[in-house]
């Protein structure tokens, strides 16, 4: 099969061998794939996480960044075939997403960073029957790929167990935060600040459901908002990823405050106990989206009620992942490129 992939810690394409679905496994042939941030992290850094899950625990333990492996969680595409065992409850034919995790056979694996089970980046890809979600014949590829993005914000605005009275503060405007901030409007929180750098990012966040759209140089958002009658956020998700942030949002917030840590920090953090002892806050720590979400996500997409066509950029085929992959890097950049592993 035609594939990007990452190998000795590059970005390449080419043809790789293709999948043989196992007991309880689907083959799929991939529509569309949408390129994440995450990626482009692990492109830079997966040595180390890598290293990390070898000493702690962790899905990519078993990972070897020397070898091909192919990226790619944000996907829609066409069921083909059947593994052994398989109940077909999902007939060849029809579109299909997941929650990108493979468990069937009694493994565990990440899909797009597993060596048995590639990702969206490539032509065919291996699903776990028992986690695939059917995609209406009539829903946009384009849409479905934002499916997993959107479903992990929505699973990051619940872990905060908001109220429609809670003044919500969204640190990072990517998917993500997008997301966050779609999340807490379907949930009706009625006062939603997003923050970021970047004046597109801030402008997406408000078709997306935010009142209020901070530069935090200029303002900060931890302060009393004069756009909000004065009221301070009380709930606070970090969407950035960076180090240094859990100290900075702990010093900013309010007494009895509540913090959502969705940024997936790949260096070691500090943190001074002291002051969020003192505030009685509660820190919570979120990591990916689950059936539930991708559900609600699909719904919401699906009914409207969540527009990601905003979010979809430019499409690209796999000889054309390593430069959109490198894009990414520029904060203006498309919230979503898509690859469509059919166009090369």
């Amino acid at each position: 099969m035609k594939a990007a992939y990452v190998e000795n810690g590059e970005m390449r394409s080419g043809v790789l061998p293709d999948p043989v679905p196992g007991e309880g496994q689907v083959l799929v042939r991939t529509h569309r794939c949408g390129l994440c941030a995450s990626d482009l992290h692990f492109l830079k850094g997966g040595r180390n996480v890598i290293e990390l899950s070898q000493k702690l625990g962790g899905p990519y333990a078993l990972l070897d960044f020397e070898k091909p492996f192919v990226p790619g969680h944000e996907y829609v595409g066409e069921v083909i075939d059947h593994g052994p065992g398989c109940e077909k409850r999902v007939k060849t034919g029809r579109k299909v997403t997941s929650v990108p995790v493979m468990t069937a056979g009694g493994t565990y694996e990440i899909i797009g960073y597993s060596h048995q089970c590639p990702g969206g980046f490539g032509e065919l890809m291996l699903l776990d029957e028992a986690q695939l979600i059917e995609v209406p014949y009539l829903f946009d590829d384009d849409h479905a790929a934002c499916i997993e993005p959107l479903a992990v914000g929505l699973e990051h605005a619940r872990r905060g167990r908001p109220d429609r009275n809670d003044v919500a503060l969204v640190l990072g405007c990517g998917a993500i935060g997008l997301g966050v901030v779609a999340g807490l409007k379907l949930l009706g929180v009625e006062r939603i600040v997003a923050a970021d750098f970047n004046a597109h990012r801030r402008d997406m966040a408000i078709r997306m459901g935010a009142h209020v759209a901070l530069d935090p140089r200029e303002t900060s958002p931890y302060g009393p908002l004069s756009d909000l009658g004065g009221r301070q956020a009380n709930l606070i998700y970090e969407n950035v990823g960076l180090p240094g942030m859990l100290e900075q949002i702990i010093e900013g917030a309010p007494m009895h405050g509540r913090i959502v840590m969705g940024g997936y920090c790949m260096e070691q953090e500090h943190l001074f106990t002291f002051t969020a002892q003192n505030k009685c806050l509660n820190v919570q720590f979120a990591m990916g989206e689950e059936p539930q979400d991708m559900e609600l996500a699909l719904r919401a997409i699906g009914d409207g009620r969540i527009d990601v066509s905003p979010w979809i950029g430019a499409k690209v085929g796999v000889s054309g992942v390593a430069d959109a992959m490198a894009a990414m890097a520029d904060p203006s950049s498309p919230i979503r490129t898509v690859v469509d592993p059919r166009l090369d």
